[in-house]
């Protein structure tokens, strides 16, 4: 009986989420489709990029930022404590490029972790009206940041996120990638960001285009000093502080090669899962729970029961295809749809062996510092 309510519990939800999804993914706007239009002015925007040992990145990211068509911008790059050839490649590309400023960082302060306090500093550095916080491996289209100004401007936002377009050589991640995406968005709402009577939030490391007064306003980088996942906690300061937020898909304007393999993505994201459940072990198993029940066994296990679990795993099947191949943002294959299980239980692994490795360790790993558990834990 209990499994019989499960399934046919799982089989309404798995398909009422795929409406769900359907639905609201087409309230997000994709920043490709925002217009150019001329402006007799252009607010300043300080794009300010944490560096450390990107040698293989850098260049490229940085020749896309350049090549910006915007009038009133500047770059603010934070060698942060880099020991590879990325200091040479910055000093070169400074030379030839008077936009570009490079501040180097010898010292970690306490309380800090690295790319946080990069950020931060990049912010002492600046006078401009708006900050773009991004990445030393995003990949820009010419007119990325003035759409992305014209849409903040258009609708008088204070914060601005574009989900970026992740590409890889490898098919498996790929996959797993999509499960992952509509994971966060299950979880975010990003489609609720922009409604003020919502506390949905949501802010990426790839793009955060936020007004200085803003940024002031929700804390700055030093209320979440030591927090991993510092990209979401800024858009949630954000958003607490009563501030207009909205978010766009940033297909063909702003993408990155995230991970080569599902085998970096799964070491990636090891060493900050655990911050997502605020360091407390009994969220984070809860979390792999519900994964497990929603999204690695519902096919598996109907399946195994008769015709009418077979007519609900279809459906189940059916509704996870239709997400892949129709949700805005995703740009699936079909296929994709049969490893969700598999995804699913990739994130399991992650949830729970990040805790314990944290907790083992008494802390984490952050860019060869540690970071112990009690100073982490002082954020939330």
């Amino acid at each position: 009986m209990l499994i019989t309510a499960y399934a046919v519990i799982i089989t309404v939800a798995w398909i009422a989420t795929a409406i769900y999804l359907l639905i609201c993914s087409q309230r997000i706007t994709y920043l490709k489709n925002v217009p150019v239009t001329p402006c007799a002015s252009e607010p300043s925007v300080a794009i300010v990029i944490a560096v450390k040992n990107e040698e293989a990145e850098v260049e490229k990211a940085l020749n896309s930022v350049c090549n910006l068509v915007y009038s009133n911008f500047k770059i603010i790059v934070i060698n942060d404590r880099s020991t590879d050839s990325t200091p040479a490649i910055l000093g070169r590309m400074a030379e030839a490029n008077p936009a570009i400023a490079v501040i180097t960082i010898q010292d970690l302060p306490k309380g800090w972790l690295g790319k946080n306090h990069a950020l931060y500093q990049g912010y002492c550095a600046s006078s401009e009206e708006w900050l773009l916080f991004t990445d030393a491996d995003i990949l820009f289209n010419r007119d990325a940041l003035k759409k992305a100004m014209n849409y903040a401007i258009t609708r008088r936002l204070d914060h601005l996120t574009a989900l970026p377009e992740i590409t890889s050589k490898s098919s498996l991640f790929k996959s797993v990638m999509n499960t992952f995406a509509m994971m966060l968005e299950i979880r975010l709402r990003p489609w609720k960001v922009s409604d003020p009577l919502s506390d949905a939030s949501i802010g990426v490391g790839a793009f955060n285009l936020v007004k200085r007064i803003a940024y002031e306003k929700a804390g700055t980088h030093t209320v979440i000093s030591l927090r991993p996942d510092d990209d979401l906690k800024l858009g949630k300061n954000v958003k607490q502080a009563g501030l207009r937020q909205d978010v766009v898909y940033g297909e063909k304007e702003i993408s990155l090669q995230w991970y080569t393999s599902l085998a970096e993505f799964v070491k990636g994201l090891m060493k900050n899962t655990f911050s997502v459940s605020n360091y407390h072990l009994p969220t984070a198993l809860f979390t792999a729970l519900l994964t497990f029940i929603v999204f690695v066994i519902p096919i598996p296990l109907l399946l195994s029961r008769g015709q009418l679990g077979l007519l609900m795993a279809v459906s189940i099947l059916l509704s996870q295809i239709l997400l892949m191949l129709f949700k805005k943002g995703i740009h699936g294959k079909w296929w994709h749809a049969l490893m969700i299980a598999f995804a699913g239980a990739v994130m399991m692994y992650i949830l729970i062996k990040s805790a314990f490795k944290t907790l083992k360790q008494g802390g984490i790993y952050w860019r060869d510092s540690f970071y112990p558990l009690e100073e982490l834990r002082k954020q939330k």
